[in-house]
């Protein structure tokens, strides 16, 4: 995803210089609004932002967007919800690679199996604590998921 050492929003910008030569309208409004929203996280922070807190910053926009896609669809406004489609299209190119439910199926028995090893016998009443191991998980696999997804996972393993 990053070329030598190269930080997200370093590579952001980057690519914003390439969109304004090529002349690529959509995809350089779309970075300028991402560079935009990752500035102010820096200015509310008062330090640079992390590969991490730009994971988090996009994820956000991307959230966002879906909401929008599904009022727009309501509205029945095609166009106005293609152009928040297009602008996910652009942003999840920064974002890591999603995990997919056998993977993420597998990350939360395997974070359930280390739990029990270590002594602990999560139940429903643990969903924060094997939500928050199961997060860390996935962040260290250098992968992205669908926090509803896993949740879902989460109940229906300590269920099960």
């Amino acid at each position: 995803m990053k070329g030598r050492g190269m930080s997200l929003v370093e590579k952001i910008h980057q690519d914003m210089v390439g969109a304004m030569k090529q002349r690529a309208v959509e995809r350089l409004s779309t970075l300028r609004m991402v560079k935009a929203a990752l500035k102010n996280k820096e200015i509310d922070q008062r330090a640079p932002v992390t590969d991490a807190q730009a994971i988090q910053v996009l994820t956000t926009l991307i959230k966002q967007r879906k909401e929008s896609i599904e009022q727009f669809t309501k509205g029945n406004r095609p166009e106005l919800a293609e152009k928040e489609a297009a602008e996910i299209t652009v942003i999840e190119e920064y974002m890591p690679k999603a995990a997919g439910e056998e993977e993420l199926r597998q990350l939360v028995s395997s974070t359930l199996a280390e739990l029990r090893a270590q002594g602990a016998q999560p139940g429903s009443k643990d969903m924060g604590m094997v939500m928050k191991a199961v997060q860390a998980k996935i962040q260290a696999s250098d992968l992205r998921a669908d926090g509803r997804l896993v949740s879902e996972m989460v109940k229906a393993a300590l269920a099960g």
